[in-house]
């Protein structure tokens, strides 16, 4: 019970140490808020407001349709230029898609003929040039075929196979969906490192680890009074962000239980900030400090199966990956956050982080009681 008191008191002078410290601050609140919401908008993999551009040499009813199938959000309005526009307005940027209906489309269509439809494509906007051709593509095909069977429905497949593709857990395939949750994780990761190892560096730094060492107090219940207390911000956090800004400010569903995966993040940081004290008690400086944080992080994050499935990666690769409690971690809260999983379902994932964070977590005290003993 004594070190139980102990470590509460040790961690709450922990907390009024960040709280004093606003550039940690700052950075907690940048990666919860600003950092989860900018990722999520930014880096959308499907076409939103895309300019575009028509050049109707046409003037029938069928290039009239087509252009009126270009509707938000993927499109802004269509706007009709004239062919000698179409070079100047593409090298200025002006409009990323331009669509040429050539003389007699309509005509010829009817009459069984295959009539070309050019696509000038803006191809500096990578993204939107190589998912938004494709959109064009399949809306000229099914807006024709509609128009020439005179009815609503596209062209019978021949084939006597027909494929019927249904997306679950995100059925616009939302890019925001995935990328917010992801900012999310990854944050955990890397602030649960940075503020553990922070901790350890600033104590140093400051030489309040030699006024602590002479106090009655043992340096594991110094390091656990560490690990608590950074935890219970970013868990803190971790829930705010969920609650404002990926389901409030983006919309964005969450399936499962928060409180369930809340708990996975508080067991996940046991492992993440047992890291950050390790590394803390090898850096001598924040720089070196951010110097180790990325080459342990970085590798972690992007392997971990949120960015590549480990099915994709080489089997070396991947087996090492399975004795790294963020795989599991990322397993799990996809689970949660996207498919509604319950602990029934995500209890194996549980058990692997809490078995492996804490033999890093035994490494991380041995080392800290080490240097703390090379100081006294």
């Amino acid at each position: 019970m004594r070190s139980l008191h102990t470590i509460f008191w040790l961690g709450t002078k922990e907390l009024r140490s960040f709280l004093h410290d606003f550039v940690l601050i700052g950075l907690v609140i940048w990666q919860f808020s600003f950092s989860v919401y900018t990722q999520a908008q930014s880096n959308a993999q499907e076409i939103h407001n895309a300019a575009i551009a028509i050049i109707d040499e046409d003037r029938s009813p069928l290039s009239r349709r087509l252009t009126s199938a270009f509707l938000p959000p993927y499109f802004n309005a269509p706007v009709q230029i004239a062919s000698a526009e179409a070079d100047r307005l593409m090298n200025t940027g002006r409009f990323t898609f331009v669509v040429d209906y050539p003389p007699h489309f309509e005509r010829d269509v009817l009459a069984g003929r295959q009539p070309a439809v050019q696509i000038l494509v803006d191809a500096t906007a990578m993204m939107q040039a190589g998912i938004g051709a494709g959109y064009i593509q399949q809306i000229l095909d099914r807006e024709t075929a509609s128009f020439v069977l005179r009815a609503d429905a596209p062209l019978r497949d021949p084939s006597p196979v027909r494929l019927s593709l249904r997306a679950v857990y995100n059925p616009n395939t939302m890019t925001a969906w995935f990328s917010s949750v992801m900012g999310i994780i990854n944050g955990v990761t890397m602030l649960g490192i940075i503020l553990a190892g922070a901790a350890v560096v600033r104590e140093r730094e400051h030489g309040t680890m030699d006024h602590l060492l002479v106090m009655p107090v043992r340096p594991f219940e110094i390091a656990m009074a560490k690990i608590w207390a950074n935890a219970l911000v970013i868990t803190i956090a971790v829930g705010l962000s969920l609650s404002v800004v990926v389901r409030l400010l983006l919309a964005v569903p969450v399936a499962g239980s928060i409180p369930l995966f809340l708990g996975g993040v508080a067991l996940y940081l046991f492992f993440t900030t047992a890291v950050g004290i390790f590394l803390g008690t090898i850096a001598r400086s924040m720089p070196q400090l951010g110097l180790l944080y990325l080459l342990v992080a970085v590798p972690m994050m992007l392997l971990s199966g949120g960015n590549t499935p480990l099915e994709s990666m080489p089997v070396f690769l991947r087996t090492v990956m399975e004795a790294s409690p963020s795989t599991h971690f990322v397993s799990f809260a996809a689970a949660i956050l996207y498919r509604g999983a319950g602990f029934a379902v995500v209890w194996p994932q549980f058990v692997m982080v809490a078995a492996i964070g804490g033999v890093f977590l035994g490494l991380a005290l041995l080392r800290f009681r080490q240097v703390s003993a090379q100081i006294a």
